[in-house]
């Protein structure tokens, strides 16, 4: 058993469940129909081939909310591709400045592939739709911790600088992690995102159960000397 790691950071993320219509909306952290998506286009997987998706699917998921982000919803124009006519305006709902860490645990054998897939894929992973690139990669680490969780306690907090500096007084950072639940917790909530089938003509989810746990991170500069204040190190922030 290993842990596959990573990193889903970008300037917009848009992680749909339960979208419907003109109404697009996002959860606040990634799904695992969107992350395995994500791999299965690493891996070069089509969209009606069930069979190879399967295994993927079966991986157990977990997500670690690094920066939570903001919400923030925008409006969406089209027009049919044959008449011409305008199609109803849609909500469309993202995640802007957002960083989480997804951990799937499975069979070595497996993640070791997906691990080399994702460092170079054969399509361009994005965060829940394609208009949403990553703003660094993806690929964040391959772990031979036991579970999900486990890797999750280790890995280090992938916060933004200018997030961690507002969270510098403190020595540890208290962080939300979404991982799976033996169905019969009565804790656990139930989200429709466990990926049957990605087939264009007829997409399948099944519902999953999702606990809510926590996490300690150790803060990277804890009890650092606040900086200098310097109106030009955010751009220096983007551009690494």
């Amino acid at each position: 058993m290993s842990v596959l790691a990573l990193r889903l950071a970008g300037p917009l993320q848009s992680w749909g469940a339960t979208s419907r219509f003109a109404r697009r909306t996002t959860e606040s952290a990634p799904t695992k129909s969107g992350v395995v998506g994500l791999l299965a286009a690493a891996v070069g997987i089509e969209r009606g081939d069930d069979a190879r998706l399967a295994p993927l699917a079966g991986l157990s998921f977990a997500v670690r909310i690094d920066q939570p982000g903001t919400r923030v919803r925008d409006f969406h124009t089209t027009h049919h591709p044959v008449t011409g006519k305008a199609m109803p305006v849609s909500e469309r709902f993202y995640l802007a400045d957002a960083v989480f860490v997804a951990a799937l645990q499975g069979d070595t054998e497996l993640l070791t592939h997906l691990h080399t897939a994702v460092q170079n894929p054969v399509h361009a992973p994005f965060l829940g739709r394609r208009s949403c690139p990553p703003a660094r990669p993806v690929d964040l680490a391959l772990t031979d911790d036991p579970t999900a969780l486990d890797a999750l306690r280790t890995l280090p907090w992938q916060a933004a600088p200018w997030h961690r500096r507002q969270h510098r007084s403190h020595v540890e950072i208290d962080l939300t992690v979404l991982r799976e639940a033996d169905p019969a917790d009565p804790t656990a909530d139930t989200l429709r995102d466990q990926p049957v089938s990605f087939s264009a003509a007829h997409r399948r989810h099944a519902l999953r159960t999702v606990i809510t746990d926590h996490v300690r991170i150790p803060h990277p500069a804890a009890g650092a000397t606040p900086d200098r204040h310097d109106p030009f190190a955010a751009l220096d922030e983007e551009s690494a």
